[in-house]
């Protein structure tokens, strides 16, 4: 995932308000969380909110490990949970891929290998176009795109919104010229012609928001900095899906450790710190526990296999 330049990096590693009783028995000993990225993106920064407030309440040292994946994703992250004891001692903080995508690809991770402590983050995902392009929501891009190229910019081919974006334009009837993945999509790569349309997050085009268009964004839910503007599922009738993450643990930890882990993560998610990220970067916060989670996973999977008939996968 991007590195983000927002503030709440810093403030991750403050002292947050509030107390909450904890378990006798939870931790024992000190706590990591796995995050299967680099630093610096939503994940990151709300994991180290997470770890820093279970350390405050708990009194045992919480810390993140940052274990990027490179080509192969969040799995070895994953996996390294997956290889842990069944105590709360290794928690993941694993995008939707991970139960997701994991149980398909032969790694080792089964539909039940985690047990979901809490889905809370939506990723403000968007697609975004130059100032001057000729289409303003993803009707006028499928009219444009019937005679002319478009270049679509995007993560990866395999990532949640790039795969949606495939579904939304085939269900639209058009497709795109070409795409390609990038390390960086930013205002930048609109202004220097790179790409005509980008997939990308909104805090990385917002340094430029009044000067691009803003085609939809991709989630279940309009992003609140962005009322006026769609979904993709809205505009294209595609399946409603978006990217997200959440807290799992292995399969066999005991609900009493859960339950100490989901409480100190809604405290988060509740705290001006929680509340100021969502506000400044449109990032949406909120908390559904084990139950919500693994319904939301199993709608995913639905979801997924629809997109991939969709597209031809």
């Amino acid at each position: 995932m991007k590195k983000l330049a927002w503030s709440a990096a810093l403030a991750a590693t403050t002292v947050l308000a509030g107390a909450l009783p904890a378990a006798a028995e939870y931790p024992t000993g000190p706590v990591q969380f796995i995050v299967p990225f680099p630093p610096g993106d939503f994940e990151d920064i709300t994991t180290r909110m997470i770890a820093a407030k279970l350390s405050e309440v708990t009194g045992a040292s919480a810390s993140v490990v940052n274990r990027p994946g490179g080509g192969d994703g969040p799995f070895p992250g994953a996996l390294e949970v997956l290889d842990a004891p069944a105590d709360g001692s290794i928690i993941g903080s694993f995008v939707i891929g991970v139960p997701v995508i994991g149980p398909q690809i032969g790694i080792g991770i089964e539909e039940d290998s985690f047990t979901p402590i809490g889905v809370y983050l939506t990723y403000p995902f968007v697609l975004a176009a130059a100032g001057d392009a000729p289409y303003s929501n993803m009707s006028e891009l499928a009219s444009h795109a019937q005679d002319n190229d478009v270049i679509l910019g995007h993560f990866g081919a395999g990532l949640t919104p790039t795969q949606a974006t495939f579904a939304g334009a085939a269900l639209m009837d058009f497709e795109f010229a070409d795409d390609a993945a990038f390390d960086l999509l930013d205002c930048n790569t609109l202004s220097a012609g790179d790409a005509d349309v980008i997939n990308t997050t909104l805090a990385l085009v917002e340094p430029c928001l009044d000067e691009i268009k803003i085609l939809a964004n991709i989630g279940q839910e309009r992003i609140s900095k962005l009322p006026d503007v769609a979904t993709l599922a809205e505009q294209s009738g595609a399946a409603d899906i978006e990217l997200w993450n959440g807290l799992f643990v292995k399969k066999g930890t005991p609900q009493e450790v859960i339950d100490v882990i989901a409480d100190v993560a809604q405290q988060v998610i509740a705290s001006d710190e929680g509340q100021s990220l969502m506000a400044e970067t449109g990032a949406r916060l909120y908390w559904e526990g084990t139950d919500e989670a693994n319904a939301r996973i199993a709608a995913d999977r639905e979801n997924l296999a629809k997109i991939g008939e969709i597209i031809g996968n």
